[in-house]
Parts: C-alpha cells; structure tokens; sequence
C-alpha cells in the first residue's frame, strides 16, 4: 500500500450525502482535540492534509482522504468541543448515520491520549466498537490499559505518536493487512 499517495476527497456535513463505499475504509475515532488529525497527516507523509487546530471541535464534517486501495475516515471528535446543542446534535445524526449505513470498515482505530485514563467517552466508543464487532486498534496506555480494558482482552493495542513518528510503521502495517483482507472478502 503506497502511504505516500493521498488526497482529501471530499467532507460530507450530512449522513444522506455519504456515497456507497466503493473502496475499504480505515476509520480514526477518538475525542475532540485527540489527534486524530495528525495521526493521518503522519501516515500518509503529510503535514497539513488533515485539518490540525488546538481548538477541540474544528472538525465538523466526515471527511474522507483516498488512498488507491481505500480511505482513510476522519469524523468529528466526541466528548468537550465547545458547540451549540444544534451543532452537537448534527454531528450525532451524521455519525450515527455514518455507522448506520453498510460501509466497508476495515478497520477502525481508536485513539486515547495515553497521559490520561480513557474518558467515559473513550469507554462508551471502545464498548460500541466491540459490541458491534468491529475491526479495533487502540493507541492508548499499554500497561493501565491492560487492566482498564480486561473485559475486551482481544483488543490489540498500538502505541504510537504522531509527534515522533513512534508505532506509525506497525500501524501502517495493520492497515494494510486489514485493507487486503476486506478486498478479499468483496472478490
């Protein structure tokens, strides 16, 4: 999979206007500010293709990076972004929405900030992702984790930072693995 060639496709406000997914799709979830953002900009050699801000809730839209053999999801963050009722109340039509269609997730990676405990954010997404059987990584507190996530022991973790570069490479690996076995599944 060439991680090098990326572009933004699109960003869709509403879930009616998300098209059929054609091509696998690799789903970055996590809180507002998390850094979701710069975890794609990381894997795909960027600095700015995904939207970076130090303001939680600037990503308001799903929005979708291609890769020739998928995509790469960015939905808006959960949990402290500072928006209206109406605001948050249209994200969660467009999320849940996202998730209520047939999509070809291939994966999903769920991001923590590893200086801190997962939120009951963090813990409702992680529970809805493993009670909906879905393709899981987290980035998280490796040794904490391990005890706070005893009740999903299946769950691989993946340390990494898009900071430093640390853990990219293995996740870049698992995204490769997972986007050649959902087009196997399709063939």
């Amino acid at each position: 999979m060439n991680f090098h060639i990326a572009d933004f496709k699109a960003a869709y406000g509403k879930s009616s206007q998300i098209p059929p997914s054609d091509l696998p799709e690799i789903v970055f979830s996590g809180k507002s500010n998390v850094g979701k953002s710069s975890l794609i900009n990381k894997l795909i050699y960027r600095k700015s293709m995904a939207r970076v801000s130090a303001k939680p809730g600037k990503t308001a839209t799903i929005n979708f990076f291609s890769l020739k053999e998928a995509y790469f999801v960015d939905p808006p963050g959960y949990g402290y972004a500072q928006v209206s009722q109406s605001e948050k109340k249209r994200w969660a039509e467009l999320v849940e929405g996202y998730f209520a269609q047939e999509r070809r997730i291939a994966l999903f990676i769920q991001i923590c900030d590893m200086r801190h405990t997962p939120t009951a954010n963090d813990m409702d997404m992680i529970d809805f992702l493993y009670q909906n059987g879905y393709p899981t990584q987290q980035a998280e507190r490796l040794e904490a984790l391990k005890t706070e996530l005893k009740d999903y022991p299946d769950i691989p973790l993946y340390p990494c930072s898009s900071e430093n570069g640390t853990g990219i490479d293995e996740i870049r690996t698992v995204i490769e693995k997972s986007v050649a076995e959902a087009t196997a599944q399709t063939e």
